[in-house]
């Protein structure tokens, strides 16, 4: 559903960025849904666009 790196999700989680992970098992960790999609449609309506590579800001 995201298309983010597993270690990117992570450093965002860290930095306040996106909804943090509910640890379901040791090795298994999911997100609350509507988390997920208050945080799409936040990214949607904000002025945050990510930068392509290669293009100049």
């Amino acid at each position: 559903m995201i298309p983010l790196a597993e270690r990117t999700i992570f450093n965002m989680e860290q930095r306040g960025e996106f909804p943090r992970r509910i640890v379901l098992t040791s090795r298994n960790v999911a997100w609350d849904l509507a988390e997920i999609e208050d945080w799409i449609e936040a990214r949607k309506s904000s002025s945050i666009h990510a930068i392509s590579p290669g293009s100049r800001t």
